[in-house]
């Protein structure tokens, strides 16, 4: 497989322990027996078929999904796919812009309410410390998924994916080269990171990028946390949320984030670019799970059913990530050829860190970032 599309090295590279605003719901019109299989079912054979599990979901009428900004890997049109299959369910979409860790507090705050998530799209620093707030379910595609990449037991599982980057506005800004050019002056006020990286993942893996390009490996995210500091005491870093509208307004001219989610800005601005750096990079996935009290249990096991179809792995690669199912897809013939021979050329050394790494990392940027960071 090529460097281009690199999801066998990214998938090899992520050898971690994986190996490893609602309506209210529909659900006292289904059957009640058919409600306890469905918080209980680990796989689509609990429901009998496919579709089994569409007419339960269908009963309840229901999906309440949280942080999943449209623009976003393409989650728009993937929101829009599913409403058109399955008219009969309603989506609930709430706070598209929160954080992986705002999941989980929404989902603890709403616990035994028909509002609380039924689902969760997380980094996996925040997947590894929640488990115990996940639902057993293996799609009927699990066997497909690389062991590397999804829980054994199935709580939870990655989906799409993709390198760390820098995007830049090339009207303003010569192409960086290496890491350390963000700390000249030029860059004074101008670099931002997606969020805060002891709650978002995006901002966590910059500080892992920042922290292998700067001389360290992920055993200790120190080196990462050093050049952040670095860049906030050159006054280069700008702490503002990273949005389509602050690239469009130039607002944040050089941001870090994942390429699939850097490139989509250059609808924004033309003269967008992104670069992934040379040397060693960062990959990672994002994580799908069901919330184990979901008020919507059919419905959410439906809704992960979709995310690994080939449809849905398609759009994935439509927003330029890299689907978790890309390779067997590409055996099977199913992927879409030329946007998969299109993703940007990825890194020929690639890291993820581990879960021991991961939870060490975000124990240490708990107790560290904000002072180095001010």
């Amino acid at each position: 497989m090529s460097t281009r599309r690199g999801i066998a090295a990214l998938a090899a590279a992520a050898s971690i322990t994986l190996l490893l605003g609602a309506c209210s719901s529909g659900q006292a019109d289904a059957d009640s027996a058919s409600s306890t299989d469905a918080a209980t079912a680990t796989s689509l054979a609990d429901f009998g078929s496919l579709e089994d599990l569409e007419a339960a979901a269908k009963a309840e009428g229901q999906l309440n999904v949280i942080a999943l900004p449209r623009d976003w890997a393409n989650y728009g049109a993937v929101l829009d796919a599913f409403a058109a299959k399955y008219p009969e369910i309603t989506i609930n979409e709430a706070s598209p812009d929160a954080s992986s860790a705002e999941e989980i507090q929404a989902a603890e705050t709403n616990e035994g309410l028909d509002t609380a998530p039924d689902v969760f799209d997380l980094g996996l620093t925040v997947a590894l410390e929640n488990t115990d707030m996940f639902a057993e379910y293996k799609v009927e595609q699990w066997d497909a998924i690389p062991d590397e990449l999804k829980d054994p037991d199935g709580l939870f599982t990655g989906d799409y994916g993709g390198y760390m980057s820098i995007g830049y506005d090339s009207s303003k800004f010569e192409e960086p080269e290496a890491l350390e050019d963000l700390l000249g002056d030029e860059y004074r006020g101008s670099v931002a990171i997606n969020g805060d990286p002891t709650q978002a993942g995006a901002a966590f893996a910059a500080v892992g990028l920042a922290t292998v390009q700067n001389g360290g490996d992920l055993d200790d995210f120190g080196p990462g946390i050093d050049f952040f500091s670095d860049l906030n005491a050159a006054g280069n870093m700008l702490k503002l949320d990273v949005t389509s509208a602050t690239v469009a307004s130039g607002e944040t001219p050089v941001v870090f984030d994942w390429d699939y989610l850097n490139v989509t800005h250059s609808a924004d601005n033309p003269d967008w670019k992104v670069k992934i750096l040379p040397g060693t990079g960062y990959a990672g996935y994002y994580n799908q799970a069901v919330n184990k009290d979901a008020p919507h249990p059919a419905a959410a096991r439906l809704w992960q059913e979709f995310l690994y179809s080939d449809e849905s792995q398609n759009l994935w690669l439509a927003g330029g990530a890299r689907p978790v199912l890309a390779d067997a897809m590409a055996e099977a013939g199913t992927i879409d050829e030329e946007l998969f021979e299109a993703l940007p050329e990825a890194p020929t050394e690639v890291v993820v860190p581990t879960s021991d790494q991961s939870a060490a990392a975000g124990e240490l940027l708990g107790s560290e970032w904000a002072a180095a960071v001010g």
